[in-house]
């Protein structure tokens, strides 16, 4: 944003596998969102009825916060008419939940991304007609993904070819996507689309041209999937704007645009196939912002590095950071996920902590700010599980 799955967008997506308990914590958005999204999957949450809701908060505009309305709103605030959620993931305008096995979308239709065969907003959860059986799901930009019976399915936006269905054929309802098996997973950035495959490896589509496919070539439209290059045994994976992460034996590789340092290499140099990042082990759960990175350690510590303009890493400055540094101010956190320009971390006791740009309310406080630079405590929430983000606004799921 995951055996358990985890998963931008313009901000962040992401996407894990991994074993845990329903209240564990080693899972990942991307989320992600990506705008590219960010991204955020609920590992180990069952697929029978689990009582879980949706809560929202920030920018309303398009539909985004799924309470009946269009306005803004600065504090969390449920979701109408969702129970049983599994999973979440936030696109830059518009959001999808796993509910059991089917799914539910609301918010931003223009480009097809709610997948309900029309471009109208959606300001209520709607289910999408004829898909079951779903085992994860993912929100781009403005294309959406799902995981069904091992393969993908995906609609929206498909103009770099990021549905991965040999078309550039903008879609308004479910297209499979081609020459996929065994995915466990899927990942999204803002017009590169990712699945992780139950053999450890990655596949990559959609739009490449700052090297996004990690494959060694910078191709504009990659209409089919196409295999990440040097990767094997990879658990995670999260798409940013430009730029993806994945996880290979508790070690963080990354690759795609590197201008804000978003990589993590030490560089702002972009990389077409995947480079690892120094400095970092036993990281179990990744997640990706539009040029921000975020990492959960084993030790339930987060390291972020990449664009700070909006406080994004939590580093108390608006200094990009090139490599990898430790957010302070944490407590033992559990999830983590991001929206464009914001980060949201979920503690052991389920409390919620964020950072980043807060123009809209996004991150909950009650109140608009330019940047909040470094983690902040958003009071009243007690039973959150993970959480992601788009534009502007932030969804949260949530325990009964």
């Amino acid at each position: 944003m995951i055996v358990s799955h985890l998963h931008t967008v313009e901000g962040p997506h992401l996407t894990a596998r991994t074993s845990i308990s329903r209240r564990s914590v080693l899972k990942t958005v991307a989320i992600v969102a990506v705008p590219p999204s960010l991204a955020v999957a609920t590992p180990g949450r069952s697929m029978a009825a689990t009582g879980d809701v949706a809560s929202t908060t920030g920018l309303g505009a398009d539909g985004q916060l799924g309470n009946g309305s269009t306005n803004d709103r600065l504090t969390f605030g449920a979701v109408n008419a969702l129970v049983d959620v599994t999973e979440l993931s936030g696109g830059r305008e518009h959001v999808i939940a796993r509910v059991n096995r089917g799914v539910y979308t609301w918010g931003d239709g223009s480009k097809g991304a709610t997948g309900l065969g029309s471009t109208a907003d959606q300001s209520t959860p709607q289910p999408v007609p004829r898909l079951s059986g779903v085992t994860s799901v993912i929100a781009g930009h403005y294309h959406t993904l799902v995981v069904v019976a091992g393969g993908v399915r995906g609609w929206g936006s498909n103009a770099m070819g990021q549905l991965g269905d040999g078309t550039t054929t903008r879609r308004l309802s479910p297209v499979t996507t081609s020459g996929l098996s065994g995915v466990v997973a899927v990942g999204a950035g803002r017009d590169a689309s990712y699945a992780l495959l139950a053999d450890g490896t990655l596949r990559a589509w959609g739009g490449g041209a700052n090297g996004e496919l990690g494959n060694g070539t910078q191709t504009a439209k990659q209409l089919r999937p196409v295999v990440v290059s040097n990767l094997t045994s990879v658990s995670a994976v999260a798409g940013g704007r430009n730029h993806a992460l994945a996880i290979r034996n508790g070690m963080v590789w990354t690759w795609g645009l590197n201008a804000s340092g978003q990589l993590g290499t030490g560089t702002r140099t972009s990389q077409s196939t995947p480079v690892i990042v120094t400095g970092l082990s036993n990281v179990v759960a990744v997640a990706a912002g539009a040029v921000h990175s975020v990492a959960l350690l084993a030790d339930r510590s987060v390291y972020t590095w990449g664009e700070a303009s909006w406080g994004q890493i939590g580093s108390g400055k608006t200094v990009d950071r090139l490599t990898p540094g430790l957010v302070s101010g944490l407590p033992a956190i559990s999830s983590i996920g991001c929206g464009r320009d914001h980060t949201i971390a979920v503690s052991t006791t389920h409390g919620v902590w964020a950072w980043g740009h807060d123009d809209y309310g996004q991150l909950g406080t009650g109140a608009v700010t330019k940047a909040r630079l470094s983690p902040v405590h958003i009071v009243g929430i007690s039973n959150a599980l993970a959480g992601h983000g788009g534009r502007g606004y932030s969804v949260l799921h949530c325990s009964a």
